[in-house]
């Protein structure tokens, strides 16, 4: 454990070499998306395309990665394909505790192998070796066969792509360990640019443990709030599928492409009935005693046979509202089996059911056709849609390799950009207001989980527009020096900033931990400077009208209210940045 310097492994996937690097500024980035921000300033290319070989793929964890309950998450950075600017994806898995137990804060590739490769790095060796064999194989036979040949302790993480990163779709991600994702904005693309495959990371060290008896009760102390205190129980029961029928009662729940915020059929779809009929079992993020990863099955019958074969597919709210309500499926199995064949291929499942959405849309209104879709694509057909979901994830045809750039960029091309559902990226599954659509669209990940701005619609009936973008950027702030430890952001109400700072002085950080707010808000700065660095340009970003015609429980959407955000916060955000 290094508490002055990060410990770094940059490898160049050109030349095969690579090298150990110590990095200052534990004190001023902490780590995680701190430390991702501080090595795209030292390696990244800002002015240079997202697949120029040179840009980097930066993965980082945090000082309490490893040490305190769901400090769990690995923090993924690159330049995006979907939108050509720095950005990051977080992921789970066993990723952050395998990190950790090689010694490394972060890894770094750069370059692009002369062929297809996977990577390989423990707390003693790191090599790129032949991977040949791997391209074309599906994310999961590729987890299947690396397991195999790769012998490894509980602590082995593998994260891989499919047909989508190697067919360079924006919207595909990097499967971390089959149950979790660096999902957004195109990580798996990036990866598959350079001819990266797949990623083995070993832990096979010790954790060293801080000495004394403080550390163990202090750990002893968060364990039991988030175990014993019920602060976490919504997780592990239903968990985020429980939203389903909270935010359909509230008009706020995305149906068919958007076109209605509400429909009766929820209780066909909702987490109490995904629990009761789909749920075969819980499972975790290394580090994590919650147990938030739902995993559903899916069972198929072998043709001309009475055997039937089970697959398991991990849901959430975000799956079930994209491939569920927004594509008016509400059979929970056909909800998993397009969820299993977007898994497959290693697409973003939120970006593909919504994009699928639109496609819907668009057939109707008569923008594009069955000549395009190569399925006739009819709300709440599910048997189409899984047709079309092994088109979409291996780009078949000119439509679909477009689509998977991005509904606007289909939209471009075909039209129907009015019914886009895209907030600088496919949105998530919360209509609940004005205040959410501008901080998705305008903010850093172009995430629900960048703030807390869904909540707040709720909260809030007024339109204060000074008050919402001041509480978007205080916000951000808090979450960002949480994603720098980095935390799983279910556990924000546990790790308030008094534990943080007790957490981070048990194991010897105490000038960080006497400066975390401060340290939140210097964090988002750079963040914020990066991707401007990267041009990102906030009055570039369009929200598309279908935002501005539905109505919530507050009623219809303010489009004047909602331009007003957008612009506000816009310039706030370049105030912040400097620019």
């Amino acid at each position: 454990m290094n508490r002055d310097h990060f410990n770094v492994l940059i490898f160049d996937l050109t030349t095969g070499k690579g090298e150990y690097a110590q990095v200052d500024g534990r004190d001023q980035v902490a780590g995680g998306s701190g430390l991702a921000a501080l090595l795209f300033t030292r390696y990244g290319q800002p002015n240079a395309p997202w697949d120029f070989p040179g840009q980097p793929l930066i993965f980082a964890i945090g000082p309490l990665t490893g040490y305190f309950p769901l400090m769990s998450k690995t923090i993924c950075s690159f330049k995006s394909p979907y939108h050509n600017q720095y950005t990051e994806s977080h992921g789970g898995g066993r990723s952050a505790m395998a990190l950790r137990l090689t010694g490394l804060d972060a890894l770094v590739l750069i370059g692009r192998s002369p062929t297809p490769c996977f990577f390989e790095v423990s707390s003693t060796h790191f090599q790129a070796r032949d991977g040949g064999f791997l391209w074309g194989q599906d994310v999961f036979e590729t987890g299947k066969l690396l397991r195999r040949m790769s012998k490894g302790s509980g602590h082995r993480s593998i994260l891989r792509i499919g047909s989508a990163g190697e067919n360079g779709a924006a919207i595909a991600g990097i499967n971390v360990d089959t149950l979790r994702h660096f999902g957004r904005l195109g990580g798996g693309a990036a990866m598959g640019v350079k001819n990266l495959k797949a990623i083995i990371i070993h832990g096979d060290a010790i954790l060293p443990l801080p000495n004394g008896n403080h550390y163990a009760k202090l750990f002893s102390k968060v364990h039991s709030q988030v175990t014993a205190s019920g602060m976490m129980k919504k997780y592990h029961d239903l968990g985020t599928p429980a939203n389903l029928k909270t935010l359909n009662d509230i008009q706020s729940l995305p149906w068919r492409n958007l076109q209605a915020t509400a429909d009766e059929a929820v209780d066909c779809i909702s987490g109490e009935r995904f629990a009761d009929e789909a749920l075969l079992r819980n499972s975790a993020c290394s580090g994590c005693p919650v147990g938030c990863i739902h995993v559903g099955f899916v069972r198929e019958k072998f043709m001309d046979s009475h055997r039937y074969l089970y697959r398991q597919v991990a849901y959430d709210y975000e799956t079930i509202f994209s491939l569920g309500t927004m594509l008016g499926v509400t059979d929970r199995s056909a909800v998993l089996t397009i969820l299993d064949l977007f898994e497959k291929a290693g697409m973003d499942a939120m970006s593909a059911g919504v994009a699928l959405a639109w496609a819907t849309e668009a057939t109707e209104k008569g923008f594009i056709s069955a000549q395009e879709t190569l399925v006739p694509l009819t709300f709440g057909d599910s048997a189409g849609y899984r047709q079309a979901a092994v088109s979409f994830g291996a780009g078949a045809n000119t439509f679909y390799r477009l689509l998977g750039q991005g509904t606007l960029k289909a939209a471009e091309v075909y039209g129907g950009k009015d019914f886009a559902c895209v907030l600088g990226q496919e949105m998530a599954g919360y209509a609940t207001g004005e205040v959410f659509f501008a901080a998705q669209a305008l903010g850093f990940r172009h995430s629900h989980l960048d703030s807390g701005a869904y909540s707040y619609d709720q909260q809030h009936a007024d339109k204060d527009v000074n008050a919402a973008v001041e509480f978007l950027l205080r916000d951000e702030a808090s979450r960002v020096f949480m994603t720098s430890m980095v935390a799983c952001l279910f556990a924000r109400n546990v790790y308030t900033d008094a534990l943080l700072s007790e957490c981070l002085q048990s194991l010897g950080y105490d000038k960080l931990a006497d400066t975390i707010p401060e340290c939140g808000r210097d964090i988002q700065k750079m963040r914020w400077q990066t991707r401007v660095a990267t041009g990102f340009q906030p009055d570039s970003i369009t929200i598309p009208k279908r935002f501005r015609e539905i109505t919530t429980w507050k009623g219809p959407i303010d489009p004047q209210y909602l331009q007003s955000l957008q612009t506000d916060y816009g310039q706030a955000i370049l105030a912040m940045a400097g620019a």
